[in-house]
């Protein structure tokens, strides 16, 4: 492994943690697509900001593109609170009208220098190692790299001084607002931080990726924790395990490396929708079947307790007076053998002491309005779940 090829993963996996901080908190608070819109909208920013210093390495660039990105908050944000539509709406809307002004200022002005759309859209990042800064002609590195570290040292800083109020302002704006914190700052301080990020990654990986390292890898996180601390770690984690495994994986194929990191945050993203102990389909899929299993169990119950005659209670009778098929039947008899709830004698089904419990508190909650109590009485009687 040479030396280009360690910056590249270098400088990858930065900006994956530089994303992943902001991207948790725009994750949160629901917010996921203002990301695209700032990576779009800035590029006026920083056609603007090349035209008035003609230096594409111009620390005015950031600045103006910055600016930019919160100009395109601003909007969408009032575009919003006049309730003509919605955020989704006022995003589609702010967004291509800055981005098409970004486009049409390039074509027609920049032609003649290297910064044109497919560059902003796509980066890359097999280039970042090539443009190296000097200082007093000592060659320290790529730009991408230190610019990189520079903002992801001052994310990191501005965490740790405001994690708190971030915190607060992202779960419980009224609270925040109670305890003498500004939402509104906080909310603009944490769309700046995004806006920084993204046009300091924007030479390296371009706007596509920026998005991606932004959502993803907190999108993920968020299928695993309810945690803020640990989703920003895992956030961080699945970031820099896609940026190295997208790098290789881009060097395997002779691919984009951009492209490839993309996608091995979507692989990961999916392994983790599928899987998720709490949250992943299979477990949803899961928990759903138990619950079905568990009211059909209910019912064969309330059923047994309603009624005291015999044939009312006869195995081979379960299918026809409670109208289900032989399997589901035979289910919902062996939950209740291994649950103790049952026992069967010659064929006819009757309520253990634990069932008849059961049973009868079951009814009161019901008799009561308060069925949501059930829920928690499974968990006391339940040895066995559907």
């Amino acid at each position: 492994m040479n030396s280009a090829q360690i910056e590249i993963q270098l400088i990858a996996s930065l900006v994956a943690i530089a994303c992943a901080i902001p991207g948790t908190f725009l994750v949160l608070r629901k917010m996921a697509m203002i990301s695209d819109a700032i990576s779009h909208s800035i590029l006026p920013g920083i056609v603007i900001g090349f035209f008035i210093t003609q230096d594409l390495n111009s620390p005015l660039l950031i600045l103006l593109a910055a600016l930019t990105g919160i100009i395109t908050v601003v909007m969408v944000e009032y575009i919003q609170k006049t309730g003509l539509v919605k955020e989704d709406t006022a995003i589609g809307l702010v967004f291509p009208a800055l981005f098409s002004i970004g486009v049409i200022l390039i074509a027609k002005n920049a032609n003649d220098v290297h910064l044109d759309v497919d560059a902003v859209l796509l980066g890359e990042l097999a280039f970042a190692p090539f443009d190296r800064l000097h200082i007093q002609g000592t060659d320290v590195g790529p730009k991408s790299l230190w610019i990189i570290g520079a903002i992801l040292v001052v994310t990191v800083a501005l965490l740790f001084a405001f994690f708190k109020e971030l915190k607060l302002s992202t779960f419980d704006k009224g609270l925040a607002a109670s305890l003498g914190f500004s939402p509104a700052v906080i909310h603009y301080g944490l769309m700046s931080v995004s806006s920084i990020t993204t046009v300091g990654a924007f030479d390296a990986v371009g706007a596509i990726l920026v998005v991606a390292l932004m959502i993803a890898p907190a999108a993920t996180a968020y299928l695993l924790t309810t945690d803020l601390k640990k989703m920003l770690a895992l956030a961080i984690s699945f970031g820099i395990l896609s940026a190295i495994s997208g790098y290789w994986f881009a060097h395997w194929l002779d691919a984009s490396i951009a492209g490839s990191i993309t996608t091995m945050l979507g692989v990961i993203f999916l392994i983790v929708f599928l899987f998720a102990p709490s949250k992943g389909i299979i477990a949803v899929i899961y928990r759903e079947k138990q619950q079905r299993s568990e009211v059909s169990l209910l019912t064969f119950l309330l059923h047994l307790k309603n009624h005291t005659e015999e044939r009312e209670r006869h195995v081979n009778h379960l299918q026809e007076h409670i109208n289900w098929q032989k399997v589901r039947a035979k289910t919902v008899l062996d939950l209740a053998l291994k649950n103790n709830m049952i026992t069967i004698n010659k064929n006819i089904v009757s309520l253990t002491d634990k069932g008849d419990t059961f049973t009868s508190k079951a009814i009161d909650y019901i008799i009561t309005n308060e069925d949501a109590q059930i829920e928690d009485m499974k968990d006391d009687f339940f040895l066995f779940r559907g």
